[in-house]
Order: structure tokens, then sequence, then C-alpha cells
């Protein structure tokens, strides 16, 4: 991945934007059409860096919330290139306003999901068969803007290519109660994690404690 981001780097976008095919690109203009902004949910998958440049095959403007990679080199590296693909930057710590600027501003607003959230900030919901604490953020945004969760996420093929598939919108639960609509939605976006992680496991940077926080009457079991 780092040697494939060096490469991106030293080239012209467009040549490294030859190696990239993007699938179910009418879902994405579908969602905008009708919306307006679309919120894209995603995960350390493939090369997800390179959806920074591969955003750029859709026409429409794209907004990414990050936090800095626990690997400088690699962060450095990733920096540069979302710059150098005309990503807008959103700093994860205090990102609601910036998110609702950049959906204001008809972006595509992108989140990475598969990583553990603390228990401040996330809900339990079945993530391969075990409850994950897993950020709500994504879903708290969608049901309160009514903006569409779109799942795009990459894969490397055997050529070397990547391969760019844009999902259909998740539906959006139907409840009056605003707290089950946000874990319903978010037990789906993970549903769709794991549906793209079991087809290209090998690909999965999973290289954090995915479940480290746990759920009360576990964690008191435990201890």
């Amino acid at each position: 991945m780092a040697v494939e981001l060096c490469v991106a780097l030293a080239r012209p976008l467009e040549r490294v934007l030859e190696r990239v095919r993007l699938h179910g690109l009418e879902h994405l203009r579908a969602a905008m059409a009708r919306h307006g902004r679309v919120l894209v949910l995603t995960a350390h998958l493939g090369n997800w860096e390179l959806l920074a440049i591969a955003h750029r095959l859709t026409g429409f403007p794209l907004a990414v919330v990050v936090r800095p990679l626990d690997a400088r080199a690699l962060n450095a590296l990733a920096e540069r290139l979302r710059r150098k693909a005309g990503v807008e930057l959103l700093t994860k710590r205090g990102a609601l306003r910036a998110v609702l600027s950049a959906l204001h501003r008809a972006r595509m607003v992108g989140v990475l999901l598969d990583q553990n959230a603390s228990r401040r900030e996330g809900v339990f919901v079945p993530f391969f068969g075990r409850p994950a604490s897993t950020s709500k953020s994504l879903a708290l945004l969608a049901t309160r803007t009514r903006t569409p969760v779109l799942p795009i996420f990459t894969c490397r093929e055997a050529d070397g290519g990547h391969r760019v598939t844009i999902h259909p919108p998740l539906e959006a639960p139907e409840t009056p109660d605003a707290e089950r609509a946000i874990i319903e939605l978010t037990m789906r976006c993970n549903e769709a994690i794991e549906a793209a992680v079991r087809r290209t496991p090998e690909q999965w940077l999973w290289i954090h404690r995915r479940w480290r926080t746990r759920p009360g009457a576990e964690r008191g079991a435990a201890g």
C-alpha cells in the first residue's frame, strides 16, 4: 500500500486512474440527483486511500473525516495524496459542524466505520457474530439530515488494478424512535462492511482491537 501511495504521488493522477475501475456509478448519480449530497460508508479495505483519487471519476467533490494514522510516514503520504486529489479534509475531533457544512455544499462525505468506538461514541451492534462498539456518528448524521448512506469499497485485483464498487443506498429504518433508527442503521452499516470484508478478507487491514470495548455485563464477567 505504501508503495502504491508513493507511485500515485509521483505520477499524474490521470495515469493512476487508468488502474482504477469504477462500478455502480449509477447509484451515486441517482442519490446526488435526488438529495444533492451523500454520506459514504467505507472501511480499511484494499488500498482505501486510492478512493481519494477515484472520486475524480465520479464528478462529485469529496470531503473525508480523518484522524492521523498511527504510522507517521504513512500518514504523511496519505495526507499528501488526499490534498493532491483535491479532497477536503475534516478533522475527526469536533467534525460535526464541518461535516454539516460539507453536506450543505453538496459534497460526498466519507467515513471509515470499521474501527472500535469508545463506549460514549458507539452503540453495540453485531460484527462477525460478536457485539462490536461501532460509532453512531454516521447513522446520526444520516437520520437527522435525511442524507442517504452509500457503501463504497475498493479492492485490489489480480492484475494490480483496483476495483471501486458503489453499492445502492442503505435503506433508512422506518421507525419514529430516533434512537432505534440510529441503532438499526448502524447495524446495516456493519452488515455492509462485513459483506465487503468477506469478499476479500486478506485485504482488510485488521491490526487494531476491533472488539476492545465490551458490553457492560461481559466486561464485568471478564473482570
